[in-house]
C-alpha cells in the first residue's frame, strides 16, 4: 500500500455551503489557484447541477488550473452526472463524484428505499459516470452510521462497477476515532478488490473529532483525505487540511505517510480563504489561529526563548509564519520583556530593566496585552526621569454640565509647583494649568491623537507640535488616559526648549 496520502480539498464545495460564505467565480478561481500552489491533489470545484453559478465555476476553474484533478459533485442521478460531465469538459484531469446515502436513516427516512435498491442505484450511477470519465469517485453518504457489513457490500459493488475512489463520509460527525478507524480497517480487510480503488475519508466536526477520525482512518488504510482550509463546512465544519497535513508531517517518523502539500503556503492560503469568505479564524485554531504560536505565560516564554521546542512541536516557519509570538501580558516575565526590547532596539542595564519591568506590570494590569508602542512608551517613561520638567500630579474634573477644571503639579528640577485652570475641555484645562507654571508663551500648531489598537482599554498616543519664538518643537506622549498622554506630550516638547 502506498504511503502517499492524496489531499482532496472541498473548500469550494462543502466549505462554501456555510451560510454567508458564498464566493463569486472570480474569487473561486483565486482560491483554486492558491490550492494548486499549495499542492492539493484534487479540488472539488462545485455541484454543477445545483445552480448556474456552480456550473460556471467548475467550468472556469477547470480552465484556470493545470495539474490538480478537478472534481464535480453529483447525486446518483443521470441528469446530475450529465451536467457534471459538461462542466468538466475543459478539465485536464476530471473526476465525477457521485453517490447515495447508505445508513438506515438515509435509506428509509430520506430515500424511502431499501438496501438492495440502494446498491443497484449506486452501481448504475458509477457505470453511467464511467461513460464520461475514467476517474469516478463514489460516496456512501452517512457511512459513519452505516453497518459495516452492509457498507462493505456497497463498496465492493461500486469498485466492481469501476469506481476508482470510494469515499467513506462521517457525514454527521457521529463516530469516535476508534470506531471510524475500525470501519476503514474492516473495509480494507473484507472488501474483495478493495486495492483496485483508493479509500477516502470525509469527516465532519459535529463532536469536534473530524481531524482525529480522519487520522484514525488514514492509520487504518485510507489514502485520500477530504478536507477544507480552516476546517470550514456544513454545521460545525469539515476536517481541517492544515491539521491533517501537519499531524502527518510532525509525526512522520511514527506514521511514515507523506503528502504533496507545500506547508509553507498554509498560512497565506488560510488568510486568503478567511478574507474572501468573511469567515474569521478563531484565535485558538490549531496551526493557523493567531494564538497557535503565541506564548504569554512567563514560564512558557522563558522556555521558548531558550529553545523553541520546549513548547512548540511545529516550527512556525514550516506553515508560513515568520516566528513565534511572545505576547506581553501581566503573566509575562523579565525574559520576555527583555527579548521584546532587544527586538525593538533597546538595550537596558539590569537596573533600568527592573524599573521598566515594574512599570510594565502596572500597565499590563490595565491592558489585556502589550504592544510594541506600549513597550516604547515604557522606555520613554524611564527616560523621562532625567527630564528637568516632569508631571507629578494631574486631576481633572469634567462632565456634561461642568466647566472642565484641571489641577496640575509639576516637578521642576526637584521643586514642586501647583496650578489650577479651566478650559474648553479637559485637555485644554490641563494644558492651561501647565502653561501657568512654565510661563512660556507657546503656540500649539498641531495636536494629533491616535489609538494603537481598537479596544476601549487601549493606549492613546498623542503627538504635539509647538511653536516657541519661531522654532518648532515636537512632543510625544502615550497613556491609557488620553489627558495624561496629552500633558506628557506637551511637557516632552517643553523639555526640548532652551531655558
Amino acid at each position: 500500500m502506498s504511503d502517499r496520502l492524496y489531499i482532496f480539498d472541498t473548500t469550494l464545495r462543502d466549505g462554501e455551503q456555510v451560510p454567508g460564505c458564498q464566493l463569486n467565480t472570480v474569487e473561486k478561481i483565486e482560491v483554486a489557484r492558491a490550492l494548486e500552489e499549495l499542492g492539493v491533489d484534487v479540488i472539488e470545484a462545485g455541484f454543477p447541477i445545483s445552480s448556474p453559478g456552480d456550473f460556471k465555476s467548475v467550468v472556469e476553474i477547470s480552465k484556470a488550473v493545470t495539474w490538480p484533478t478537478i472534481c464535480a459533485l453529483t447525486r446518483a442521478v443521470e441528469k446530475d452526472i450529465d451536467v457534471a460531465a459538461d462542466a468538466l469538459k475543459y478539465a485536464k484531469k476530471g473526476r465525477i463524484h457521485t453517490g447515495i446515502g447508505t445508513s438506515f436513516y438515509h435509506i428509509h427516512h430520506k430515500l424511502n428505499s431499501n438496501p438492495d435498491e440502494i446498491i443497484e442505484r449506486a452501481v448504475r450511477a458509477v457505470k453511467y459516470a464511467k461513460k464520461y470519465v475514467e476517474d469516478v469517485e463514489f460516496y456512501a453518504e452517512d457511512a459513519g452510521r452505516t453497518e459495516n457489513e452492509y457498507l462493505a457490500r456497497v463498496v465492493e459493488a461500486v469498485i466492481k462497477a469501476g469506481a476508482t475512489v470510494v469515499n467513506i463520509p462521517d457525514t454527521t460527525g457521529y463516530t469516535m476515532p476508534y470506531e471510524f478507524g475500525e470501519k476503514i480497517k474492516y473495509l480494507i480487510d473484507n472488501v474483495k478488490g478493495v486495492h483496485n480503488a483508493i479509500i477516502s475519508t470525509h469527516c465532519h466536526n459535529d463532536l469536534g473529532m473530524a481531524t482525529a477520525n480522519t487520522v484514525s482512518g488514514i492509520i487504518n488504510g485510507a489514502r485520500q483525505a477530504e478536507v477544507t482550509i480552516n476546517g470550514i463546512g456544513e454545521r460545525a465544519g469539515n476536517t481541517s487540511l492544515e491539521e491533517v497535513v501537519m499531524t502527518l508531517k510532525s509525526r512522520y517518523k511514527v506514521l511514515g505517510i507523506d503528502t504533496n502539500i507545500n506547508t509553507k503556503n498554509i498560512y497565506k492560503t488560510s488568510r486568503l480563504v478567511s478574507n474572501l469568505m468573511n469567515m474569521p479564524v478563531q484565535p485558538n485554531k490549531a496551526i493557523v489561529g493567531r494564538n497557535a504560536f503565541a506564548h504569554s505565560s512567563g514560564i512558557h516564554q522563558d522556555g521558548v526563548l531558550k529553545n523553541r521546542e520546549n513548547y512548540e512541536i511545529i516550527d512556525p516557519v514550516e506553515v508560513g509564519i515568520n516566528e513565534s509570538s511572545i505576547v506581553l501580558t501581566a503573566r509575562s516575565g523579565r525574559a520576555a520583556l527583555k527579548h521584546r526590547l532587544e527586538v525593538l532596539g533597546y538595550e537596558l542595564t539590569k537596573e533600568k530593566l527592573d524599573d521598566v519591568y515594574q512599570k510594565f506590570l502596572e500597565l499590563a494590569d490595565k491592558k489585556k496585552d502589550i504592544r510594541d508602542d506600549d513597550v516604547a512608551m515604557l522606555v520613554d517613561d524611564h527616560r523621562k526621569k532625567e527630564r528637568q520638567i516632569k508631571l507629578d500630579f494631574l486631576q481633572v474634573v469634567t462632565g456634561k454640565s461642568l466647566q472642565p477644571m484641571a489641577s496640575v503639579r509639576l516637578d521642576i528640577a526637584g521643586e514642586k509647583f501647583d496650578a489650577t485652570a479651566s478650559g474648553n475641555g479637559p485637555v485644554d484645562a490641563a494644558i492651561n494649568a501647565v502653561k501657568q507654571i512654565v510661563k512660556r508663551h507657546v503656540i500649539l500648531e498641531e495636536f494629533l491623537i491616535q489609538a494603537i489598537t481598537r479596544g476601549s482599554d487601549d493606549i492613546g498616543k498623542v503627538h504635539m507640535e509647538l511653536d516657541f519664538e519661531g522654532v518648532k518643537y515636537f512632543g510625544f506622549g502615550a497613556n491609557t488616559d488620553i489627558i495624561t498622554a496629552s500633558v506628557e506630550a506637551f511637557l516632552d516638547a517643553i523639555n526640548k526648549m532652551k531655558a
